[in-house]
């Protein structure tokens, strides 16, 4: 509802750069957290979660009677952590543009002043800022980039990282790891590497998987795919392992993927260790015929071989 002329609070209208009060309003987050002490992303009851923290904390700022709804790129399991998620919500036109209050600070602005002074420590937005239209954070997306960081016996244990950094007892081979890994990007059914979850595809496309050994000696894994399924990270890495510890064949990795079902002997890799880093959104223009065709393929597609989801544009 528009404000009285007479009100000392800025309207939707008067603000500069602001939207017509009456036209739908979508607000993208750019945040990151330390996943240690959370239970995933996903809010649950009696669990503390990020979702929860957050929009527990826009409720409040916005002034919400009830928890905003979010959402994210990519929902986290517990302990894993991010340094670049995005996620958006749906505020009130009106509490958008009551945020600044007297300032001359956008709503954006002041959004991420007034969430930095009640969100815990461990979460952080660092920018909030009207979406483009089209803008879906989950849908849009053309790919999310992870790392995974582990200190063999050749790194340097640096204990103020132990919470994002996996400590393995044994040497690792990073070329057997870096050549196992390679093997599986494209097209394909990871089943094999994903827990199922039924009526989901288990098909995607793994952009890049590849090991380097940083100047510390630590282990850093790059995954990138267009999305990715519950565990699905934690478990390719816990493929190539022990191809790093010698104890497979650097086909292996790609002999689990063949199977297109999840076996026994592949070792779920510690949560700590992963952290989202980057989320990648096509140019504005493109970004509703993205989300369409993603919402599209999750349902015609599942349950296709890669070959049949390719031909019908997956």
């Amino acid at each position: 509802m528009r404000e009285p002329s007479g009100s000392s609070e800025p309207t939707a209208s008067s603000r500069p750069g602001a939207p017509d009060e009456a036209a739908p309003l979508r607000v993208r987050l750019d945040l990151a957290y330390d996943g240690t002490d959370f239970s995933g992303w996903a809010a649950q009851p009696s669990l503390r979660t990020v979702q929860g923290e957050l929009s527990k904390a826009l409720a409040t700022v916005l002034r919400s009677p009830e928890p905003v709804r979010v959402t994210v790129a990519g929902r986290t399991d517990a302990g894993v952590h991010a340094r670049g998620q995005v996620a958006h919500v749906d505020p009130d036109p009106a509490a958008w543009a009551r945020l600044p209050g007297r300032s001359d600070r956008q709503p954006g602005e002041a959004l991420v002043s007034r969430l930095g002074g009640v969100l815990p420590h461990d979460v952080v937005v660092r920018r909030a800022a009207l979406a483009p239209p089209g803008f879906d954070a989950r849908f849009s997306a053309v790919e999310r980039r992870y790392v995974y960081r582990l200190a063999d016996t050749d790194a340097l244990r640096d204990p103020l990282r132990r919470h994002d950094t996996v400590w393995w007892r044994r040497p690792l081979d990073v070329g057997a790891m870096d050549e196992a890994s390679r093997a599986l990007v494209g097209l394909r059914d990871f089943a094999a590497f994903c827990k199922q979850r039924e009526g989901a595809t288990t098909i995607r496309t793994l952009l890049d998987f590849s090991w380097a050994r940083l100047p510390d000696g630590v282990l850093q894994a790059t995954v990138r795919a267009d999305a990715f399924c519950h565990s699905m990270v934690r478990s390719l890495v816990g493929a190539v392992v022990p191809v790093g510890e010698g104890r497979r064949d650097r086909t292996w990795p790609w002999s689990l993927q063949q199977r297109a079902e999840r076996g026994s002997g592949l070792h779920v890799m510690p949560p700590h260790g992963l952290s989202l880093e980057e989320v990648v959104y096509p140019d504005d223009a493109d970004l509703a015929a993205r989300a369409l065709m993603t919402r599209a393929r999750r349902h015609p597609a599942e349950g296709r071989r890669p070959e049949e989801a390719q031909r019908a544009g997956t």
